[in-house]
């Protein structure tokens, strides 16, 4: 090697930055104590800012473009260097690559449960999880807040801080607009919005900007998930009956995956007795009121019931079967129509025990005598 040939070698003339990888923020250009020569060319590429330090201080930045290194170009450097009227001879300083291009698909999520207050479910133990974007949007903040001296920086160094900022604004966001819970899943657009202009602010302090917050999911523990998934089925069938006739229909069909042994087949005979009752009922109009038994209790379309009686109330025991109370009024009704007969157990207030009806003062007498034969015709 001639001495022309190592004396180049002492000297940067062609400063550039090609980045290979895809998470690289800041990349210091290796000088290794070489000096740079006056008139040097600078390429900065898009989506790259080259910041130039001196002695530890920041001095002149350049935007993407190709640059011959001269006093015009630096003022900053030349006024840091002195160089008041130009210069020819070669100086040192250190230049950093700042990559300002979106890096996306950042993670982001709750490492433990946020508590939140839920109007339905109380206290409920909310998770949550989505993507985030970012990118430089001042590079010298960003080196002076973040990077510092460090000559390589990836987004792995700066996403837990990120995240923690993004977990903390969910937190506080969910606490300031108080949504229930039932309705989280349905606003993950609202709430990423809401969490970009909440943390834009922090993030931007960092030199960062924040893009395309993403809420993908918001879950909550097993058992909040069953009550919801109750209450959903239960406001798809409509009311109780049809909610009871649902629950059969899927215990039949649970009994019939399971056809292997005496249980699934027990489960479908149980599951069909149940519905071919009900559509029974449902076909059937109701069944005569025999002597014996009390009478039937108000349906659909019964008149309003009347006022509160006063008088004594009496209860009737019919197959080991407690009815009433009735008042005495009913219990009279009741004994013409031939539901309530004389050996018929009835007990009221005061009582030590059921009795018959033809024993107690006051229901007796409403059976009345037995009437004599009629009278035989006159002999003529």
């Amino acid at each position: 090697m001639g001495i022309w040939d190592k004396i180049k070698g002492e000297f940067i003339d062609i400063i550039e930055w090609t980045d290979d990888s895809t998470d690289t923020m800041v990349y210091r250009f290796e000088r290794h104590g070489n000096e740079i020569k006056y008139g040097a060319k600078l390429t900065v590429r898009e989506s790259q800012v080259a910041v130039f330090v001196d002695e530890g201080q920041f001095a002149d930045v350049f935007l993407p473009g190709m640059y011959t290194l001269e006093t015009s170009n630096m003022p900053i450097l030349s006024t840091l260097k002195g160089w008041k009227h130009g210069f020819n001879s070669p100086f040192k300083s250190e230049i950093y690559f700042v990559n300002t291009k979106r890096f996306n698909d950042q993670k982001w999520g709750t490492m433990n449960p946020i508590m939140m207050r839920d109007a339905d479910f109380g206290m409920v133990r909310v998770r949550a999880f989505g993507t985030y974007a970012m990118r430089v949007k001042d590079a010298k903040v960003f080196m002076q807040e973040v990077v510092g001296t460090n000559w390589q920086f990836t987004t792995d160094e700066i996403t837990n801080q990120v995240r923690n900022y993004i977990v903390s604004g969910f937190a506080e966001s969910i606490a300031q607009t108080q949504m229930p819970v039932l309705d989280l899943y349905s606003q993950y657009r609202e709430m990423g919005d809401s969490l970009t202009k909440l943390m834009g602010p922090k993030i931007e302090a960092l030199g960062l900007e924040l893009i395309d917050l993403m809420v993908e999911n918001v879950s909550v523990p097993p058992e909040v998930e069953q009550a919801i998934d109750t209450r959903s089925k239960m406001g798809a069938v409509g009311n109780l009956d049809n909610y009871m006739k649902y629950q059969a229909a899927d215990a039949m069909v649970k009994g019939a995956e399971n056809t292997g042994g005496m249980g699934g087949m027990g489960a479908q005979m149980a599951a069909g007795m149940m519905m071919g009752q009900q559509m029974n009922n449902m076909m059937q109009p109701p069944p005569a009121v025999s002597p014996s038994a009390p009478p039937p209790p108000g349906g659909a379309g019964a008149a309003p019931p009347p006022p509160a009686p006063t008088g004594p109330q009496l209860h009737l025991a019919v197959n080991g079967q407690q009815f009433g109370p009735y008042s005495m009024e009913q219990i009279s009704e009741y004994i013409k129509e031939g539901r309530i007969q004389p050996d018929s157990m009835l007990w009221m207030n005061g009582m030590a025990n059921w009795q018959p009806a033809s024993t107690i003062d006051g229901v007796k007498e409403m059976f009345g005598g037995t009437p004599p034969p009629p009278p035989a015709p006159p002999m003529g």
